[in-house]
């Protein structure tokens, strides 16, 4: 069963590698094959993510960035 936390037990974890965490990665997508002519510093989060995401927004109201939510699905210990 999934556990629902709160705001204060979600935490962020630093890279070292930069990424462009956005919210809309199809248009980052794109912008990046027509500046660069492919995909550079684009990190699409995996589908758990969002799905994880909506059930916290179902849950609590409060909708947190991709970001947010995929740090702190790490911290838990999840597996990319």
């Amino acid at each position: 069963m999934l556990s629902i936390r709160t705001k204060k037990d979600l935490t962020f974890v630093k890279k070292s590698v930069k990424l462009i965490a956005s919210e809309n990665a199809t248009r980052d997508v794109y912008e990046s094959l027509h500046k660069h002519g492919d995909i550079r510093n684009i990190h699409i989060p995996h589908s758990a993510v969002y799905y994880i995401r909506s059930l916290i927004y179902r849950d609590t109201g409060v909708k947190y960035t991709l970001d947010h939510v995929e740090q702190a699905m790490k911290a838990e210990g999840w597996i990319d």
